[in-house]
């Protein structure tokens, strides 16, 4: 699998509090913050060659940690897998733009591979 970037999703119960620590304390800088209403649902921080973003916790999501790899084609991508005999959940094309397909590891660590299409905001060039 080509993998073109990953993060690490933590959802958060106290979004503000956990973003403070990650940046204030640990010193992470903020690559990106997205949103609705004006209301702060996430924030993206660079972490050495990959992202750790800090997710608000809201109603229906699974605490914990997700995996997040972005692919150049998750339809390929899980059908192999499904080929191999994992479970997956998906592909579809999500209300946010992206391109998705969900499986869990033996472990229990739930993953999602994401294809990034072309014009979306993640494209962007994220500055320093």
């Amino acid at each position: 699998m080509e993998v073109l970037s990953s993060r690490v999703i933590v959802r958060c119960a106290d979004l503000d509090r956990t973003a403070a620590f990650w940046t204030e304390v640990v010193g992470l800088r903020i690559a990106r913050e997205y949103g609705a209403g004006g209301a702060r649902l996430g924030v993206v921080l660079f972490c050495g060659g990959g992202f750790l973003e800090l997710g608000a916790g809201g109603s229906g999501a699974e605490p914990g940690a997700v995996l997040w790899l972005q692919v150049p084609d998750v339809d390929a991508e899980a059908a192999r897998l499904a080929a191999s005999g994992v479970a997956v959940d998906g592909p579809r094309t999500e209300p946010w733009g992206l391109r998705e397909a969900w499986f869990t590891d033996p472990e229990g660590l739930r993953t999602v591979l994401v294809e990034v299409p072309d014009g979306h905001p993640i494209r962007s060039r994220i500055e320093p």
